[in-house]
């Protein structure tokens, strides 16, 4: 027991030296969004002299907080949307539909998870420019669904395996067609996995940056919170004091959306391992 309890003991130290490095960056933004221009250039890594709310102010003006707030919470709202609608109902068919094209419907489906964005995002921009789906915040959320499908369609998938088959069979015995089968009774059946989906994919949607910098480079008016941020880094001068707060005032909506769920990711993303 003696052994045991100095193993965990030394586990927890392991872990927390661990978080801390990870969180340690972020601290470090913390801090120095506090200071000014000048102490940032003279010592990054010293405490600020005074404590001052000024840079939050000042980048919350240059900005435009509010606007591309919206901006950013159409794209992360629409995007999810889509994702969970076309995702639910393609897992949902694959899982049901027990033949060989259906499972090699579901492995091309779920493939281009593997497939690095970096190599054929020169390819989509210029299909979305030929769509016009660029420098618009509705064309953006409509290329996520493509980009987001193919992790939430697979947890779906296994997922909906863990659902009865006599749901349907009674649903379809009541009368009901497919479609209302689906959202009448096995789509609330998947609360867990659909939370799970939405907080991935929002977290996902609101902090991307390389997709809207592609997307939406050239429209002021359809930018994000993420590229108002990068604008503090400019070609001669680096504002850090302004990049900092404005870092600290994009991330923190998605860490409290994600502290207010994370119990609920862990249930969904466990559920659906529990049927093979």
């Amino acid at each position: 027991m003696k052994r045991r309890s100095a193993l965990s003991y030394l586990a927890s130290i392991a872990l927390f030296a661990a978080a801390l490095v990870y969180v340690y960056p972020l601290i470090l933004v913390a801090l120095n969004s506090l200071k000014t221009f000048q102490e940032i250039m003279a010592n990054v890594m010293a405490l600020p002299t005074r404590l001052s709310l000024e840079n939050y102010s000042n980048a919350f003006a240059l900005m435009r907080y509010p606007s591309l707030f919206l901006n950013t919470l159409f794209v992360a709202a629409v995007g999810t949307g889509g994702v969970v609608l076309l995702a639910s109902m393609a897992g949902y068919k694959l899982s049901r539909t027990k033949t060989r094209i259906s499972w090699l419907l579901f492995i091309l489906c779920v493939a281009p998870m593997m497939i690095p964005f970096q190599s054929f995002m020169i390819a989509l921009v210029k299909i979305a420019k030929n769509l016009h789906l660029t420098n618009s915040t509705s064309g953006l959320s409509v290329i996520y669904w493509g980009l987001g499908v193919p992790l939430s369609l697979f947890m779906y998938h296994g997922f909906v395996k863990t659902v009865p088959r006599e749901m349907d069979d009674c649903a379809y015995i009541d009368g009901a067609g497919t479609f209302r089968a689906f959202f009448q009774i096995i789509f609330p059946l998947l609360k867990p996995v659909t939370v799970s989906v939405i907080v991935l994919n929002v977290m996902w949607m609101w902090n991307d940056f390389l997709l809207p910098l592609l997307v939406l480079s050239g429209e002021k008016k359809a930018m994000t919170l993420q590229l108002a941020a990068y604008n503090f880094f400019g070609q001669y001068k680096i504002e850090w004091h302004y990049a900092m707060a404005g870092v600290l005032l994009t991330i923190t909506p998605a860490v409290i959306f994600y502290l207010a769920l994370q119990k609920q990711i862990i249930k969904g993303m466990v559920a659906g391992a529990l049927k093979g």
